[in-house]
């Protein structure tokens, strides 16, 4: 049988003829209009923004420092430790601010005897009575937090948890007590004609004052927890000296429960984000790993780049919107990775 190669001139077809001329492969020159688009256009992106972002604890860092100089005496934690709001951190050496105390309490207690040995001025009988009992009141709230501070460096050492609340509630029932006393004080005072205190009621008030102070100046050299949270970093150590510095904390600590994601949009995509919009985050710590969030906060105005930012501003740099996104759930993120951020 005599083989033979045909060519078949259908429309766009090359076809290929066997024995006895039949077709035994054809294949489309040109695809459908509908397969174009179907195989050759690439799927939407599943975001419209792309940003760089930090990471923070859920409210941001909270960074302290003293607010007056002075060499570290005590430690009560470290990186990583749990602490509540008020908890005593570090200690100065405090010894010069208990001698202030000691004195101007000493003062209080002899203007007290002298306005007691003089007949009270007519109308002020209960501005004396008030009085007393705010003096009364402060004290028991002074003695109240040292106890706190006492029984919660106890329980870093083993002890119970028990102490720590009794002493909690005793301070706040303390404070509580001291507010009553000095708006029952006030108004007092706002009573229309009162009589003028006499030299020795406002040299009492005047040592009551004192005390105050001293207890203020004792009371700054104890670094407190502003509020409740995990220590992330301590910089400084026991027999250091130490002073307020703004770029220099002494400590930083955060709530961890929950992260949070600091973004740097371009002030061109400004108008594309909005509060409640869903975004996944990246770190290449995590390669192939999205976590979920939500944007909860947006700048109201535009500010310069803070993260990543190299050398000298220069004339061409945009400004950049700062939007916040609470990550869901318990993530394994740190302080201070560096992300991609990506709006849906």
């Amino acid at each position: 049988m005599f083989k033979s190669i045909a060519i078949l001139c259908g429309v766009g077809t090359v076809g290929l003829a066997g024995f006895g001329g039949y077709v035994l492969a054809a294949r489309p020159l040109h695809a459908s209009a509908a397969e174009i688009t179907a195989n050759a256009t690439p799927k939407a992106p599943a975001w419209q923004i792309a940003s760089i972002g930090r990471t923070e604890p859920r409210y941001g860092e909270i960074r302290i420092s003293p607010t007056v100089p002075g060499r570290i005496a005590q430690s009560f934690v470290q990186a990583n430790d749990r602490v509540e709001e008020g908890d005593v951190l570090l200690r100065l050496e405090d010894d010069e601010a208990r001698f202030r105390l000691v004195s101007a309490e000493a003062e209080a207690a002899v203007r007290r005897r002298e306005r007691d040995a003089q007949p009270v001025a007519v109308g002020r009988e209960d501005i004396k009575r008030i009085e007393d009992l705010l003096y009364s009141a402060e004290r028991s709230a002074t003695g109240a937090r040292f106890e706190l501070d006492f029984v919660l460096g106890a329980r870093r050492a083993g002890d119970s948890d028990k102490a720590v609340a009794s002493a909690r509630k005793r301070l706040v029932e303390a404070r509580e007590r001291v507010q009553r006393e000095r708006a029952a004080l006030g108004a007092a005072l706002a009573k229309p004609g009162l009589a003028a205190p006499t030299r020795l009621e406002a040299a009492f008030t005047a040592a009551r004052a004192d005390v105050s102070v001293a207890e203020t100046m004792l009371d700054k050299t104890r670094i407190r927890a502003a509020s409740a949270g995990t220590i992330l970093q301590i910089s400084g150590k026991v027999g250091e000296t130490v002073g307020p510095s703004m770029d220099h904390p002494l400590l930083v600590m955060g709530d961890v429960s929950a992260m949070r994601v600091v973004a740097e949009v371009d002030e061109t995509d400004a108008a594309k984000v909005r509060l409640g919009q869903s975004v996944f985050v990246r770190t290449d710590t995590y390669p192939g790993r999205d976590f979920e969030g939500k944007v909860t906060a947006v700048a109201p105005s535009l500010a310069q780049p803070r993260i990543g930012q190299r050398g000298p501003r220069r004339p061409t740099d945009v400004e950049v919107l700062e939007v916040t996104i609470l990550l869901d759930g318990s993530v394994p993120l740190l302080t201070g990775m560096r992300t991609e951020v990506f709006f849906r």
